[in-house]
């Protein structure tokens, strides 16, 4: 069993950055996908940026590209999401998420990821 344990989220002010961390229990495919999706009040959850763990490839949907950034430090097993320049509509509970298997093109759809954190809260205000 896979568990995954988020960190790092809080209350900011518009502009001002945050880093979220992800510790993952273990992966044990040479490659695998990981993501961080975020989900806000009334809103249906979605897909801000994922990464292959075996290359390091990366996606973002459009409005976090050039803001936010997803890496990992495999010998600790730990994902991050620098988010810089913050938004009032960056608002919302931050879940880190893990592909079941073999993965090695990072994707945004919530459907390809089977563990599942129980996300940290992130609120920005204007």
């Amino acid at each position: 069993q896979v568990h995954l344990v988020e960190s790092g989220g809080g209350s900011v002010q518009a502009g001002n950055s945050l880093t979220l961390s992800c510790s993952v229990s273990f992966y044990s495919y040479s490659s695998t996908c990981m993501g961080w999706f975020r989900q806000a009040p009334g809103k249906e959850r979605e897909g801000v940026a994922s990464l292959a763990t075996g290359g390091g490839t990366t996606v973002y949907t459009d409005s976090v590209k050039g803001r936010f950034t997803i890496s990992q430090n495999n010998p600790k097993r730990t994902l991050y999401l620098q988010m810089n320049s913050l938004k009032p509509e960056d608002t919302g509970m931050y879940y880190c998420a893990t592909a079941r298997g073999y993965c090695n093109e990072p994707n945004l759809s919530d459907s390809e990821y089977f563990y599942w954190g129980r996300g940290t809260q992130v609120t920005v205000s204007s």
